[in-house]
């Protein structure tokens, strides 16, 4: 008996894979719960969809508040339905802490820029600020178009990590489009690295960064380390360097779960 159903296993095993897959069925690999949240789609491309965060549509900034002193309101100049950048001011950051996330944003130097290298039209996108001055994980802006500069300092740049895919960088006096994935890192109860960063990002439509693991938070002098947070505002840079003032626009945030 037993060497009867050795035999049958065999037989069976010894199919034609083509022979199993005709015994299948469609709804054997159908899946149908849980289905996704409706999410509607903005009317114009770039524009937020039903389910983002709007961070500024050129009304104000209740949802920014000062880097340096979170109890203070973000100062920066709105005119036009514009965001300008007031260096004196400082930087800014979000009111809420997010944790992982869809970010869009649109900024503008000026078409008049001046300076050079890092003096020209610099920013930045702090993806997570974890505390007052630069401190955090950068996305660089900056004045690319047709400006030398090291590499992993140019726009789309991690900064002083990962050098971009590609400069698709538009004319000064252009909007140019940061369209960014953001995967936060998580920490063990120690405090040690759970999980790394990681970085998604597409400048002007075009990939520039592909879901990058980041070393730790950027630093403008030293290596990168990663030291324990738990969510984190987003930031901009007011950053130092003399040439004329950057815009922004349109800047809206998804959460994912």
């Amino acid at each position: 008996m037993s060497k009867f159903f050795a035999l049958a296993i065999f037989a069976a095993m010894s199919l034609p894979l083509h022979s199993q897959q005709e015994q299948a069925k469609p709804e054997d690999t159908e899946v149908w719960q849980p289905e996704p949240k409706v999410v509607t789609p903005a009317a114009e491309c770039g524009k937020p969809p039903s389910d983002a965060i709007v961070l500024f549509d050129g009304k104000n900034l209740d949802e920014w508040v000062s880097a340096q002193d979170r109890s203070q309101p973000a100062k920066w100049t709105i005119a036009d339905g514009i965001l300008v950048v007031s260096k004196t001011a400082g930087n800014i950051e979000t009111k809420r802490a997010f944790h992982n996330y869809q970010f869009h944003m649109e900024w503008r130097v000026p078409e008049n820029i001046t300076g050079s290298g890092q003096a020209r039209g610099n920013s930045g996108l702090f993806l997570a600020s974890t505390g007052t001055g630069d401190a955090g994980y950068e996305l660089q802006v900056l004045d690319s178009y047709n400006n030398k500069t090291y590499v992993n300092g140019m726009a789309a740049s991690i900064y002083k990590q990962s050098i971009p895919l590609a400069n698709p960088t538009r004319k000064p006096g252009q909007w140019q489009v940061y369209d960014v994935v953001w995967t936060a890192p998580t920490f063990n109860d120690d405090g040690s690295l759970k999980t790394p960063a990681y970085v998604t990002a597409f400048f002007n439509g075009v990939l520039v960064q592909n879901h990058f693991e980041l070393k730790g938070e950027t630093r403008y002098i030293g290596q990168p380390f990663y030291k324990k947070f738990d969510g984190a505002p987003i930031k901009l840079q007011a950053h130092g360097d003399k040439s004329e003032p950057l815009s922004f626009r349109n800047i809206w945030v998804r959460d994912i779960p």
